[in-house]
Order: structure tokens, then sequence, then C-alpha cells
């Protein structure tokens, strides 16, 4: 066996040992099943995801496209010709 310290918030650690505790779960225990799944998942072993609910590559895809669009795409005097283009009227 070997110990890990790890540095975070007081709020944080109260807050998991809160949610770990009503899983039957201490944070010691919660943190060995982390990282056993850090190798079983040979990665992080869920999404990692912007504060728009994106992965950081699609927020990347969406901004770049934004980008394009801003600088390449069709501009319209109002919504009513952005619908009548959109319906090919």
């Amino acid at each position: 066996m070997t110990t890990i310290q790890v540095r975070t918030e007081s709020k944080t650690k109260k807050a998991a040992q809160v949610i770990l505790g009503k899983l039957g779960l201490d944070l010691s225990t919660a943190i060995n099943i982390y990282l056993v799944q850090i190798i079983e998942k040979k990665g992080i072993p869920f999404d990692i995801l912007t504060e728009n609910g994106l992965t950081p590559s699609e927020e990347d895809e969406i901004l770049k496209e934004l980008a394009w669009t801003k600088k390449y795409g069709k501009k319209y005097s109002s919504a009513k010709s952005l619908h009548e283009a959109i319906l090919g009227e």
C-alpha cells in the first residue's frame, strides 16, 4: 500500500464525503475505484465536458464553424429574409 496526498478545497471534500456516504463509500474507497477505472479504461473514465456540456473538441469545432460563418457566411437583413432563404421562397 501507498499513500497519496491530494489538495482540494475543504468544501469540495465535505460535499463529496456526504454524497459518497449516501452511497456507502468513504473517500479513500472512491478514489481507489477511480484509479482502477483509469487503468481499465486507459484514460479518464468519463467525458470531460466544458461549461457548455460539450467535449473540448466539440466546442472547438463549433467555434471554428462560427468563425468561418462570420467571415464567409451569407448575411441576412432580417429574420424574415433568413426564413425565406431557408424555405427557398
